[in-house]
């Protein structure tokens, strides 16, 4: 069940956190999604994702403190007013709790529901819905099918997103955020992994091959969105599918593309990927490179599709 604060003092905390978030940051539109770059955000390993921030998210800071919210006796009429005079459309800032990264989702609205944020999360923070668990402010985990006007969310305000600790999610998440291969290794994405979990023990051989990859999988996922090399390549020759799915359908290239990681997509590519697999809204890996104008990428895609044609002679060097 969810937990709910004494109204008038989350009010105004809530009210003063949209005051402090309202000139904060300044996001460039992106065509046809809701997903933005943070612009004052530099990034934790892998290459830098572009100064001007318009054209390349997310962007992953190294938070080093939380947002303290504000309590003090004040009009319960004033906080109202707040609220009501609050955007339609707004951003919200999203902290993955573990790797202290900070997140920008724009395009929110009072009626989108918890579950429609984490499809968002899904691709700008490249973890899979199904690890995903937010709260906000003194609230506990907020339920999929509630609104963000229903938990009072204000324009500005920070979500903090936990992954799933249960069978060691959260370590092997942190593990790909790092690039980490040597944590990866112990942390059950290879057959040959000592790793074992409480729930390991209860499965047999055909469903422990499919915890296996599905563990290979989300690390793949992560790594991609991140762009760390070392760790992709060593997923790959473990035997990680780079055609796999998040549960909104998307795949390593989608959400190397959304983060313009040039070298992870070439190293996708190269290993079976397909820039034509459609996600759950009906998007593609080279839909998003041009969405978010990513030449580079956007081209490395076409050439790569193009020598790959029945008939096309071997890829160029």
């Amino acid at each position: 069940m969810t937990h709910f604060g004494d109204g008038a003092a989350a009010g105004m905390r809530r009210a003063a956190e949209g005051a402090a978030g309202a000139g904060g940051e300044r996001t460039a539109k992106l065509q046809g999604g809701a997903l933005r770059p943070d612009p004052a955000a530099g990034q934790r390993g892998g290459r830098r994702l572009g100064s001007e921030g318009q054209r390349h998210l997310p962007s992953k800071p190294r938070v080093r403190g939380r947002t303290h919210s504000l309590s003090h006796n004040g009009d319960s009429q004033a906080v109202n007013m707040a609220l009501d005079l609050a955007p339609d459309v707004f951003v919200m800032r999203v902290l993955l709790e573990e790797t202290g990264e900070m997140f920008t989702v724009t395009d929110c609205h009072g009626d989108m529901t918890v579950q429609e944020l984490k499809e968002e999360l899904d691709l700008v923070a490249g973890i899979p819905l199904n690890l995903q668990l937010l709260q906000y402010l003194d609230q506990g985990i907020l339920m999929d099918d509630t609104t963000l006007r229903f938990h009072d969310v204000v324009p500005g305000g920070i979500i903090s997103l936990h992954v799933w600790r249960y069978d060691g999610w959260a370590d092997l998440v942190l593990a790909a955020v790092e690039g980490d291969t040597s944590k990866l290794s112990c942390l059950g994405v290879s057959e040959d992994s000592p790793y074992r979990t409480a729930s390991l023990h209860y499965l047999g051989e055909k469903q422990r091959k499919k915890w296996v990859a599905q563990r290979a999988f989300v690390a793949l996922y992560v790594a991609s969105h991140r762009g760390h090399m070392e760790a992709v390549q060593y997923l790959l020759e473990q035997g990680a599918n780079c055609l796999g799915r998040s549960p909104m359908g998307r795949t390593p290239l989608h959400v190397a593309a959304v983060t313009g990681q040039s070298d992870c997509i070439g190293l996708l590519l190269q290993h079976g990927a397909s820039i034509y697999a459609k996600d759950a809204k009906g998007v593609t890996p080279k839909d998003i490179a041009h969405q978010l104008n990513h030449r580079q990428d956007e081209q490395q895609m076409f050439l790569f599709s193009q020598q790959t044609k029945p008939g096309a002679k071997g890829l160029r060097t």
